[in-house]
């Protein structure tokens, strides 16, 4: 399975991933979002956004581990992936048939969104 994360880059950027080369993903309060943390298993393969003022997806990242004894703050330890080629904005999102009905783009300010494989292809695609 796929996700993208989405994060604010002045609280925690990918370049703040590139730098520790692994963190925890958790904090998260939204149901919805929460259920994706926890569903989330050992190789799973992730998309970092930016949002608030970039709204991009810059670089790719791994699920290392999951931690669901916490049901309320399930702990998500990521490891970097790769800076992506060509990032890819909101608007070029939107405009990508893959994405036509994705949750991603009907309910935006959910910070995890799980990613179809042509979706995950599409995003860190050269």
């Amino acid at each position: 399975m796929a996700y993208l994360l989405k994060t604010e880059p002045g609280t925690y950027s990918f370049d703040d991933l590139v730098r520790d080369g692994e963190t925890t993903w958790d904090g998260i309060s939204n149901p919805q979002a929460l259920a994706n943390l926890r569903s989330m298993r050992k190789g799973d393969k992730l998309v970092v956004y930016h949002s608030g003022a970039g709204k991009v997806a810059v670089g790719t990242a791994e699920v290392v581990s999951v931690d669901g004894s916490d049901a309320k703050n399930p702990k998500v330890r990521i490891k970097v992936g790769k800076r992506l080629a060509s990032e890819k904005s909101l608007g070029e999102m939107r405009e990508a048939g893959v994405f036509a009905g994705s949750i991603l783009l009907r309910q935006f300010r959910l910070s995890v969104v799980p990613l179809s494989e042509p979706q995950y292809e599409w995003l860190t695609k050269g």
